[in-house]
């Protein structure tokens, strides 16, 4: 199983230490900030592929954090699930707003959270693509090694289709199906330079955008 990293925060220590090992025994590797304070800390010192973050915390509250992720132009992207006893609609419905990928009410069971963690760890793996690039779906933006670059629409969304199936070769015919809008006329030549200037800025990971001769582009991790 490829490591997927998961920052829990929350100021109950039972709690921290329950999640912890349920997770660990899920197969994952798990870190605790016990306020939202150390969590950034956290989040600025490591890689994180999920956080579990609860709303009512001293100091900085879960909903503060959230929206100051969202924000990040590097974590912007990194998916949240709130787990929390503050259950009304209205707290819910914010939890969402900020950008929520999950959001989880106490108490609950241990077996729903681990299936919710792998559910949300599925929807976003698509997006994952080398550590160094983070691709912001809210935001429409992509950072490589932390500095946003810019894409036209077209260059975008073909990272994102490459993303989501990283290691398929795709004909050209298949990336204008898949990516083009419908009543747009794209001629093969047009998916080359695309691909080319998609390659110019991505950098050191220009060549993970691969050729194969006669058949088509994938890109590879």
């Amino acid at each position: 199983m490829e490591d997927r990293r998961i920052l829990i925060v929350d100021d109950e220590h039972d709690l921290c230490e329950i999640l912890q090992f349920n997770l660990s025994l899920a197969g994952f590797t798990t870190d605790v900030a016990y306020s939202a304070e150390e969590a950034i800390g956290k989040l600025n010192e490591n890689q994180f592929h999920l956080l579990i973050l609860d709303v009512m915390m001293p100091g900085m509250s879960g909903y503060e954090l959230g929206a100051r992720i969202r924000h990040d132009s590097v974590l912007g992207s990194l998916p949240i699930i709130y787990l929390t006893a503050r259950d009304s609609n209205d707290d819910i419905l914010t939890g969402f707003d900020i950008g929520a990928d999950d959001y989880v009410t106490k108490p609950f069971s241990i077996k729903e959270v681990v299936a919710r963690v792998k559910a949300v760890l599925n929807r976003s793996a698509s997006h994952i693509g080398p550590a160094g690039i983070s691709v912001n779906e809210s935001h429409k933006s992509v950072s490589i090694d932390g500095t946003e670059i810019s894409l036209t629409h077209n260059e975008y969304d073909l990272l994102c289709f490459f993303l989501s199936h990283r290691g398929e070769v795709f004909t050209r015919q298949q990336l204008i199906e898949n990516v083009w809008p419908r009543n747009v006329i794209v001629s093969d030549r047009t998916v080359d330079v695309n691909i080319t200037r998609l390659r110019k800025k991505l950098g050191r990971y220009a060549g993970n955008l691969i050729s194969k001769v006669g058949f088509g582009y994938f890109f590879k991790d």
